[in-house]
């Protein structure tokens, strides 16, 4: 059975689960709607066979809510569709269909859900509950559904504990041969195994508690099961890769502290894999400015640096980085805010440069735009080699309603 139609089976099953929930209730509901055309345009030549320079898109999300029992009670289900020139960009993913249970100091969600864990700007190293969807953003921010049972406790004076039940894995998706930001050899996901015998069934746990003391943000967390990146063993002699999903454990922590204008984060990790045990780090700040016109300007300035003790095995190259950057929020009618920076490779001299603004352009459309450069990508990289040639800028104008 694909994933597509296990998802399928279980949210008709959670369907009439919910039906029956709710046959005695009022409920409030509603149905809300993003479609959005995309438009990337790659100004360096192609690296690989088969490579483009412009991919128009659409994306489709449908987004729906019902609540009832004043609240205590919730259902969501949301949906992505995406059409690309590149075939493996055209697919759709659950992104969150579950059932939510809240009382007193507990709340117990059951289905495919999306969970963010992560203090830091340019790595969410401590972000491991769901995978990424590298089809639809490069930098790992867009995550897939990730089926679960979570529990969550809370305390005014012990903080908050969430457990995780993940009964299934979901793998990473890859451009295909017409797609940017690939490899030489096209890696198509089925292809990619697992290290356990149990393969996508293998059940994974998570937990993570955070508190807050005074003016800082603490949280712990730990994961077992497997990984969300895949090992990649590449072979030097005939050029071929071969990739697997590793069983890992993974310890984790985040920190903040709040000092008026000034926020200082730090996350790191340990990891222990059969193959590979490594520690990684982010570590920084970011400073605002607010009101510098007296007219809702904030001006946020942001550094940290990047540790990843794998070196050049670290999928992300941030294995002794450098970030910087500028966030500014006009806080206008039109919600404008642009997030410019890059991150420089302190032993490569690699550079990659980013740019992200949004605006609000009339009555529930809004566009984005978004720019990444590769410059002086060195030979050294093992990953973003493969990358060097696919600068790009997208424009993406989006119709909520």
């Amino acid at each position: 059975m694909t994933h597509s139609h296990l998802f399928l089976f279980f949210a008709f099953l959670l369907s009439l689960w919910v039906v029956g929930q709710t046959g005695k209730e009022e409920v409030n509901s509603s149905l809300e709607w993003e479609v959005n055309g995309q438009y990337r345009y790659f100004y360096d030549a192609p690296q690989f066979d088969n490579q483009l320079y412009n991919y128009p898109s659409i994306g489709i999300k449908p987004t729906y809510t019902a609540i009832w029992e004043d609240g205590y009670q919730n259902f969501i289900a949301s949906a992505y569709f995406n059409w690309d020139r590149d075939a493996n960009r055209r697919y759709w993913d659950l992104r969150e269909f579950y059932y939510q249970k809240a009382k007193n100091n507990w709340e117990l969600s059951v289905g495919v859900k999306r969970i963010f864990w992560g203090v830091t700007e340019a790595s969410h190293l401590i972000d491991v509950i769901n995978q990424s969807d590298a089809l639809k953003s490069f930098d790992g921010e867009e995550k897939l559904g990730q089926p679960m049972v979570q529990f969550s406790w809370f305390s005014s004076n012990l903080g908050s504990l969430d457990l995780f039940y993940l009964p299934y894995h979901r793998k990473r998706g890859f451009a295909g041969k017409k797609g940017r930001f690939r490899f030489s050899t096209v890696l198509e996901s089925s292809a990619i195994g697992y290290e356990s015998e149990k393969e996508e069934w293998h059940p994974d746990f998570a937990v993570r508690w955070k508190h807050y003391l005074s003016i800082l943000d603490i949280g712990l967390s730990y994961f077992t099961g497997n990984g969300r990146e895949p090992f990649f063993e590449f072979d030097d002699v005939n050029g071929n890769i071969n990739a697997f999903y590793p069983l890992i454990n993974q310890f984790g922590l985040d920190l903040q502290i709040t000092a008026g204008a000034l926020l200082l984060k730090f996350e790191s990790i340990i990891r222990k894999a059969k193959q590979q045990e490594f520690f990684a780090m982010d570590a920084g700040f970011e400073f605002t400015f607010s009101n510098l016109d007296n007219n809702g300007l904030d001006i946020g300035l942001l550094g940290e640096y990047l540790y990843d003790e794998r070196g050049d095995l670290s999928l992300t190259g941030f294995q002794n980085d450098i970030f910087y950057g500028s966030r500014v929020a006009f806080n206008d009618t039109q919600d404008t805010s642009i997030l410019g920076g890059g991150i420089y490779d302190l032993d490569t001299h690699s550079h990659l440069i980013t740019l992200e603004a949004t605006r609000r352009v009339s009555n529930g459309f809004v566009c984005s735009i978004e720019g990444r450069i590769f410059s002086g990508v060195s030979d050294e990289e093992l990953f973003l080699l493969f990358f060097k040639q696919d600068s790009y800028l997208s424009i993406t104008l989006s119709k909520f309603f």
